[in-house]
């Protein structure tokens, strides 16, 4: 049913913490990178699930045949080899890497007997096919035993630690509804029974009927608050509940929410329990993520963090002397601390503090950037200038990299409230939110581009954005590379922008 509190909410905000908490929002709340870091762990089972396969065949051919692997004949070889490609392509082909939420342990195990059977059975026909002797053939069975026994060990390991999350929350999807409608109170009530996803909020435009809570759960105001409210970076999906009768305010609705980075779904009522209920299961449902297809984007956000670890640490490693002569600078020049620390929008909107070297004068600092930097402007020191033009102070953005709040290559970070002349910048352009689909970068394709430092016309904010979109839809590794190997002579030799 649908709940007005109004008569018994009365703190001085009109709403009791536990009525504007809601009854499934949990008690700390996480955003949707921190726990984007647990559902790519599926990523991380299967590296290290290839080496072990990789291992074993390594180890068991040396032990059985009594040689190196490098001077085995071809067919002594080639029934392991093709038995672990086979078992790696298997594994993954058979989903046991999602580890979804109605997997039970015994099941999957089962599976992954199945897999390496599959793989036994595939070398045992090819060992057939080949002129091998007694010892490949007692390698192959070695290889089966020793491969099964560890792949179940992992896998119990795996399914451990994936329902530890779950039961921390670390893989509860946060949703939000849009649409105090009867729908909505069949997904909440659904919800609150199953305990499996948390509803953190409503938002409805029809203020002046809508009431204060839907079952408890807050209505946190109307379809446009959600674009700039705080609650969105822990959101992991919208979910619009209209009427599907109400064909026109569907396709208004969603038009409006599609500057957002959520993910945004229609569930219609159907009228049909099976399909009612399996619409839920698939919202509810938060399985590691899939290693399948090529293009999928959780992939490439675990190979892009991997990335930014290998090539982040090496590079904060080689120049930390170097980033201390640039911090005795720093301290020698101006009074004040060493670095600025500014809030900026990150990963789906996310509040992160981003770390600079200081540039301004300390009692100068302006965190809100709501005064740009222009040419000869007196609160910049005669380091900071220096540091600006080559973009040195952004280096020690590598912390922000290692933590996982940025990456290497990506939009560039604004800070949050920025202006463009009278009017914050993220008002100028419909979609600007969503250059924030991706972790913003130290540097990127508009930085290459010439589309760097202060945004003083509304153009600069339209190119770029533009230009950052275009980065998020042809986003990968060469890409980064390209962009990572053109970063410092682009900067070194653009004098047009002020900074």
């Amino acid at each position: 049913m649908l709940v007005d509190t109004r008569t018994v909410l009365v703190d001085q905000t009109g709403v009791s913490d536990s009525h504007r908490r809601g009854p499934m929002r949990p008690g700390q709340l996480l955003s949707v990178r921190q726990r984007q870091s647990r559902r790519l762990a599926g990523h991380r089972f299967r590296a290290v699930d290839t080496l072990v396969l990789l291992v074993i065949s390594i180890v068991g051919l040396r032990t059985m045949v009594g040689t190196t692997v490098s001077t085995m004949p071809v067919a002594d070889v080639a029934p392991v080899a093709i038995a672990t490609w086979a078992s790696w392509r298997l594994l993954r082909a058979m989903g046991l890497y999602r580890l979804g939420r109605a997997e039970r342990l015994g099941s999957h195990l089962a599976r992954v007997l199945i897999a390496v059977g599959g793989a036994f059975g595939a070398a045992w026909l090819t060992q057939l096919a080949l002129p091998t002797g007694r010892a490949a053939s007692d390698a192959l069975f070695t290889w089966a035993a020793w491969s099964g026994g560890g792949l179940l060990m992992l896998h119990v390991t795996w399914w451990g630690l994936v329902n530890r999350w779950r039961s921390q929350g670390w893989l509860t999807p946060n949703l939000v509804v849009v649409g105090a409608t009867a729908h909505a109170d069949d997904l909440i009530a659904t919800a609150i029974d199953r305990r499996d996803m948390n509803i953190l909020g409503v938002f409805d435009d029809r203020r002046e009927r809508s009431p204060l809570a839907v079952r408890g759960v807050p209505v946190l105001g109307a379809t446009d608050d959600m674009l700039e409210h705080r609650i969105m970076p822990y959101v992991d999906l919208v979910v619009v509940t209209i009427d599907q009768a109400a064909s026109s305010r569907v396709r208004d609705i969603t038009a409006r929410l599609s500057v957002l980075p959520n993910a945004v779904t229609l569930l219609f009522d159907d009228p049909v329990a099976g399909r009612r209920a399996s619409s839920i299961d698939q919202l509810a449902d938060a399985p590691l993520a899939p290693l399948h297809p090529a293009a999928d984007a959780d992939r490439r956000a675990f190979a892009k963090r991997a990335q930014d670890l290998v090539i982040g640490l090496v590079v904060a490693i080689v120049a930390a002397p170097f980033l201390a002569l640039i911090a005795l600078a720093v301290r020698l020049d101006s009074p004040g601390p060493v670095f600025f620390r500014q809030r900026r929008h990150g990963f789906n909107n996310e509040e992160i503090v981003v770390w600079k070297f200081r540039t301004m004068r300390h009692e100068a600092a302006d965190a809100r950037a709501e005064r740009q930097v222009t040419a000869g402007d007196d609160r910049v020191t005669r380091v900071g200038r220096i540091l600006r033009s080559t973009s040195l102070d952004e280096v020690p953005q590598l912390f922000n990299v290692i933590a996982g709040e940025m990456s290497l290559v990506g939009p560039r970070p604004h800070a949050i409230g920025m202006k463009t002349g009278d009017v914050e910048s993220a008002h100028l352009v419909a979609e600007y939110a969503h250059r924030h689909r991706i972790k913003p970068g130290m540097t990127g394709w508009a930085a290459i581009h010439g589309s760097r430092g202060p945004l003083h016309e509304a153009e600069d904010v339209l190119r770029r954005v533009a230009l950052d979109v275009e980065y998020i839809e042809r986003q990968s590794f060469w890409l980064d590379m390209t962009i990572m190997a053109r970063t410092i002579p682009s900067l070194l030799g653009d004098r047009s922008a002020i900074r």
